[in-house]
């Protein structure tokens, strides 16, 4: 049995999602920021990082969302998804990577950025804020325009790309950026948003 640590509307989804997606037998332990639980010792005990999300798995724990997500897909092959092939198999990785090396970092500075700068430096961690919104719709742009196939993120096939840009998506509007500018990301989060697995997640979630 897979155990997903996670917190309600952050990153974590994508891996409810792909969970649920693979038909993997798992249970989830709903974590709050608001009561600090992921600095509590038994938590840093399990992912001394401190952050969501984090599976733990007979062989360990993994945290991160690209290597959660990969290890679900190669966990259960038969729910295809992700490409066999090796190359292609990296280009999924690298999406990935880009959402969460560049994509994310740039939401986070809106709210986080006490990550990079002194929290009592007021102006800097105003400067982070103004620009947060232009370096995520650069981001968006860069993946409506160069990296996404159509209909899904991969193309013809279904991918752990695909929870993961929706889990992205999902903080558009609270990071003040214009969906209109992405007529087939925008069209992709509608899709994902019907979809039942990700009905399901989103309602385990918020339960």
């Amino acid at each position: 049995m897979l155990r997903l640590y996670f917190v309600p509307d952050t990153c974590s989804l994508a891996s409810h999602i792909a969970l649920i997606e693979a038909g993997a037998p798992y249970e989830t332990v709903r974590m709050s920021f608001a009561g600090r639980d992921q600095q509590k010792p038994e938590y840093l005990a399990i992912n001394p990082k401190g952050r969501v999300p984090a599976l733990v798995a007979d062989d360990g724990v993994l945290t991160e969302t690209p290597a959660i997500l990969a290890y679900i897909a190669q966990s259960f092959p038969a729910a295809k998804l992700a490409p066999g092939d090796p190359f292609a198999f990296a280009q999924v990785q690298a999406f990935n990577s880009y959402l969460c090396s560049t994509v994310h970092v740039a939401h986070a500075h809106r709210m986080r950025g006490h990550r990079w700068v002194d929290a009592n430096d007021a102006a800097a961690i105003a400067a982070m804020q103004k620009k947060a919104p232009q370096s995520v719709t650069e981001s968006f742009d860069l993946i409506e325009q160069h990296m996404f196939a159509g209909p899904w993120v991969m193309g013809a096939d279904y991918t752990i790309c695909d929870p993961y840009l929706f889990t992205l998506a999902q903080w558009w509007e609270a990071d003040k950026v214009d969906p209109l500018r992405w007529p087939k990301l925008s069209e992709h989060r509608a899709r994902m948003a019907a979809r039942a697995s990700v009905k399901r997640a989103i309602a385990e979630e918020f339960s």
